[in-house]
């Protein structure tokens, strides 16, 4: 009689992957400990307190020690979001820190796309132009920004006029609301886009060769390949760069303050940390101000922790 072959029972799947992936984890943790420990030391008690100065009614007297303090509870944040102004504020803020983490993104992945097709040498000079973007001071890139595009002698006016456009003799971008907002968005886009850049020029470096290749060998074009092919395995240094660009953006102050003259007339070109600053230091609202700052922190860990979790659901995380 023939004998029948067993086949052996099903198995479960070995643990060794689990265990393996708990022991990276456990030393993915022991690596960022120590920064981890270093940054609750200098974040930790400055966060404390800017809580606790929001509980109370803090102003110049009690900041000068002739005043005690009286516990109010949650009345800053109270008259804070009872305040129009505050709203109107927080609702620019959104739109212009939209605007710039978007400018930064397309600028600064347009340009490493780019760095990859060009020779060396003007790869080389592309690189120095955006590093030396980069390492400008915000105070001496606002002011640069200003000249260029001042009232009577500024250049970009000049070339305008010189090209026919005679009504922009003598304009002023920073009097109109959109027109400041743009160009204050134009000079953070310029000094946040190297970073953009160059982490993405480094991960389509990362991309193996023979994968753009199989693309362009099946017939691809370059911007099928950067839309199909590079952009999603480039997915996790987008969420990065996008991380890293709201929270900057969002919080942005020596630009609006510098390039807006302090928020703009009338204070149309307001943000939320020079509101902040209006209130704590020329108000002498320090508990008000306080507050202001809570709430930011509480909107960036909000869209911070929003945008990571859509990250991590989509099918194309890695």
């Amino acid at each position: 009689m023939a004998t029948q072959q067993l086949l052996p029972p099903a198995v479960a799947a070995p643990a060794k992957p689990l265990r393996r992936r708990r022991r990276d984890g456990r030393a993915a943790v022991l690596y960022l400990a120590p920064a981890a420990i270093l940054l609750a030391a200098l974040l930790a008690y400055p966060i404390y307190q800017l809580v606790l100065i929001s509980f109370f009614d803090y102003g110049q007297p009690q900041a000068a020690g002739t005043a005690p303090l009286v516990f109010i509870g949650f009345e800053n944040y109270a008259q804070l979001l009872e305040n129009a102004t505050f709203w109107t504020v927080l609702a620019k803020t959104v739109g212009f820190a939209g605007a710039c983490v978007i400018g930064s993104l397309f600028v600064g992945t347009s340009l490493a796309i780019l760095a990859t097709r060009v020779r060396s040498l003007p790869r080389m000079l592309l690189f120095l132009a955006a590093l030396g973007a980069w390492a400008t001071p915000a105070m001496a890139g606002s002011y640069v920004w200003l000249f260029l595009f001042d009232t009577d002698f500024g250049l970009v006016n000049e070339i305008l006029v010189g090209i026919g456009f005679d009504g922009m003799a003598h304009h002023s971008w920073t009097y109109g609301t959109f027109s400041a907002f743009g160009l204050v968005a134009a000079e953070v886009i310029w000094c946040s886009f190297p970073f953009v850049m160059v982490t993405m020029y480094a991960g389509i470096q990362a991309i193996p060769g023979e994968v753009l290749e199989a693309a362009s060998l099946d017939g691809a074009s370059w911007f099928l390949i950067a839309k199909s092919v590079i952009l999603p395995m480039l997915r996790p240094l987008v969420m990065i760069a996008t991380i890293q660009s709201i929270i900057w953006d969002f919080k942005v102050f020596t630009q609006i303050y510098v390039m807006t003259n302090g928020g703009g007339v009338a204070g149309r070109n307001l943000v939320l940390n020079v509101y902040a600053y209006q209130q704590a230091f020329a108000g002498s609202e320090y508990g008000l101000g306080a507050a202001i700052g809570v709430v930011m922190t509480l909107l960036l860990l909000s869209i911070t922790g929003l945008y990571v979790r859509s990250q991590r659901r989509s099918d194309a995380w890695l």
